[in-house]
């Protein structure tokens, strides 16, 4: 393609407006889209049904039925969601898209993987959530009544099953993005597709240790993010009592965020705040004002809340499982922990050492001061470019994959 020319690009996102990483996602790849004036096609859920145009952006806003079933408080499966269809693929036929890209398998989503076939578009799809392992923490919760040794085979049989289904999905497009070296790694081996990386930038004017108001008081452990079991928030609970053999007194914990796991959380971590979801300068202060950021999720793909942290001059601690450890370097911004007795223990050397954890505060500061949204999606327009230019995103589909795939979409759909 003229390489002075920006694709076209149909976005199908599943999260938008709704405060989790796929949605702040999606509204910056939006907002870059918007700023530079490319072609682009937003189709998202929204509280009510509306299309609109202002120059070369399009968005297609869709309203979720009350039959939606209702996954947490800002996220549901709509079981009416085909009644858009004939409405969405008449827009994406007008708009004439190069390419559409979805965010996963989703109904937007699937929707969007539809159309893309239907109209013979090349498909992109970009992996922002372990939904296998997500389902495997929920259904370990609902089964906690059974012996553990049973619970352990039925998760694990569910996770590796719905892992099989989600890479059958992925395996429809022509190019993915993951956000971490191991996904990547993991999409390009099980699809024999081109995956890319394409991790997340952050806003370090907003988030900034400038907004620290507080010099005294309790040292103060943070943790942002949806409170659900996926997220293993449950593991502060275990963190307090193994601080408290450490001799740790004078600390609180800062919880900031909403979901299933918060009435659970307040009757049994004592010493907490629970200010809700916060928003803006609210989550900047409450930020600023953490000693250390905590963050045991060992689902989460990237973790922006680390990023937030770090640009905040906050240290992280996280799990080593999942994408945050990547954006973590070990004993310079923060610290990998295998499990609750190793978070404890480095929550306790920040604690008794205000002076390593003023140099570790700097060191954050500055590793995020490298991140820009703008380059993340830079580099995205680019890999377009390339795919259409080198035939990876060439109209005819290939995908063994397509014809299954298609006729579970329209039953589905």
């Amino acid at each position: 393609m003229n390489p002075g020319r920006a694709p076209r690009v149909a976005f199908f996102t599943d999260s938008f407006h709704e405060v989790n990483g796929v949605a702040l996602t999606s509204r910056q790849f939006d907002h870059h889209a918007r700023s530079h004036f490319y072609p682009f096609l937003s189709v998202h859920p929204g509280p009510r049904t509306a299309h609109w145009t202002r120059g070369n952006y399009q968005a297609l806003e869709l309203s979720h039925s009350s039959a939606s079933l209702r996954l947490e408080h800002d996220l549901a499966f709509d079981l009416c969601f085909w009644r858009h269809r004939r409405a969405v693929r008449r827009a994406v036929e007008a708009f004439r898209p190069d390419l559409v890209h979805v965010t996963g398998p989703g109904h937007i989503g699937m929707l969007g993987a539809l159309i893309a076939y239907d109209l013979g578009v090349p498909l992109v799809a970009s992996w922002h959530t372990n939904v296998h392992e997500f389902g495997s923490r929920r259904l370990r919760k609902l089964l906690g009544g059974i012996p553990q040794s049973w619970t352990r085979a039925i998760t694990h049989l569910a996770e590796r099953k719905s892992l099989d289904l989600t890479v059958r999905f992925y395996r429809l497009a022509r190019m993915m993005f993951a956000p971490n070296p191991e996904l990547v790694a993991m999409l390009a081996s099980r699809t024999a597709r081109p995956a890319f990386l394409m991790q997340r930038g952050i806003d370090t004017e907003m988030f900034s240790p400038t907004r620290r108001t507080r010099s005294a008081g309790p040292f103060v452990i943070g943790y942002v993010g949806r409170l659900s079991a996926e997220k293993n928030v449950r593991l502060f609970v275990r963190l307090n009592e193994l601080l408290k053999t450490h001799g740790l007194r004078d600390y609180r914990f800062l919880v900031v965020g909403d979901g299933s796991e918060r009435a659970w959380l307040r009757q049994h971590l004592e010493n907490a705040d629970f200010p809700g979801l916060l928003h803006g300068t609210e989550l900047a202060d409450a930020y600023a004002s953490m000693d250390v950021l905590v963050f045991p999720s060992e689902t989460d793909t990237f973790g922006n809340v680390i990023l937030e942290a770090l640009a905040s001059g906050v240290p992280a601690i996280v799990s080593g499982r999942g994408g945050p450890k990547f954006l973590i370097d070990d004993g310079v911004t923060g610290f990998v922990a295998q499990d609750p007795e190793a978070i404890a223990d480095k929550v306790a050397e920040l604690y008794v050492d205000p002076q390593r954890r003023d140099k570790m505060c700097k060191a954050a500061r500055q590793a995020a001061l490298g991140r820009s949204w703008d380059a993340v999606f830079a580099s995205v327009y680019d890999h377009y470019r390339q795919g259409l230019d080198d035939g990876a995103l060439s109209r005819v589909s290939s995908s063994p994959e397509s014809p299954w795939f298609r006729s579970k979409l329209r039953s589905a759909l």
